[in-house]
């Protein structure tokens, strides 16, 4: 009976957030729909219009803990960067009567997972726009509802204040590695993220790391010049592998440990996510590097 019990919660639970997600992360003020969206519970074990301001429970959200990235069969994505209609994720920086945005995302986190980095980002980068990318489907849905809540539990007003009002992140599902510079245009990126990537242990499956010689091009395309790639892991071979890979790529030069204390992204993404909170409890070790990227050589 319990058992049970934990299915028909599920059930219901994803009832709620199934049907009013695709409608409420798309508006600016979720408040103002909410109660004009909120179906009718079947059970009546959980109350619909609490459930989509709190922040969602993950136990409700199964998911394995890596995916294919060579499978991409339902993630859309943008022939172009122009063509990329970014309105839907950032609903209060879209201008209706010029028809465009006020601005363009600048900090993108790869592979964002449950959206850790993101929320910690949010109110420290008030006037940027922040982007998470995940390949899995359940997770995506997760960070979407996660942000639906967070936008709920707090004013539009605090936008102009410069205050919590996570307007300005957003998530989308989609595959980094093969699609990047369908999303970004050349030099738009202030940072890039790669947090706790997948180690990927097998030799045969290092062609699905998330940083490669041949990556690394994408991202410093993406990235302008001055900007900044962050890594950090909690597996020491995978740290090896991606700071040897930056260090070198004619693009990138890493910067030094005393330039990772002072800097406070550096700092927020050492026990932002899930997993650098799980190698802290575990009295785990991590490994960061930072790397900013270099002008294009010049031709002679």
């Amino acid at each position: 009976m319990k058992f049970q019990k934990t299915n028909d919660e599920r059930k219901e639970y994803r009832d709620i957030r199934d049907s009013t997600r695709s409608q409420l992360k798309f508006v600016k003020n979720a408040n103002e729909v909410i109660k004009s969206t909120t179906p009718e519970a079947t059970t009546k074990i959980f109350n619909p219009e609490k459930v989509l301001v709190e922040l969602p429970k993950k136990r409700f959200y199964r998911q394995r803990a890596h995916a294919n990235i060579f499978s991409d069969k339902s993630a859309p994505y943008p022939v172009d960067p122009k063509e990329m209609d970014w309105s839907k994720l950032y609903p209060a920086y879209y201008d209706e009567g010029k028809k465009e945005m006020t601005k363009k995302v600048t900090i993108a986190d790869i592979g964002c997972g449950y959206g850790g980095l993101l929320a910690e980002l949010a109110p420290v980068f008030p006037k940027d726009l922040i982007l998470g990318m995940e390949i899995r489907m359940q997770v995506t849905s997760y960070v979407e509802d996660r942000i639906i809540a967070l936008r709920a539990q707090h004013s539009e007003n605090d936008i102009n204040k410069d205050k919590k009002h996570y307007q300005n992140i957003s998530v989308l599902r989609g595959n980094a590695m093969k699609f990047m510079n369908n999303f970004f245009e050349k030099g738009q990126l202030e940072k890039i993220f790669f947090m706790f990537p997948d180690p990927c242990f097998k030799k045969k499956k290092f062609k699905a790391r998330i940083i490669s010689n041949t990556l690394l091009s994408e991202y410093a395309h993406c990235l302008k010049e001055g900007g900044i790639i962050y890594t950090i892991t909690d597996v020491e071979d995978l740290h090896i592998w991606m700071r040897t890979h930056l260090e070198e790529h004619p693009l990138f030069e890493r910067l030094d440990e005393e330039w990772e204390k002072n800097d406070p992204s550096c700092q927020i993404m050492f026990n932002a996510t899930e997993e650098g909170q799980k190698v802290e409890r575990n009295k785990g070790s991590k490994w960061t590097a930072c790397f900013r990227r270099l002008p294009n050589p010049e031709i002679i």
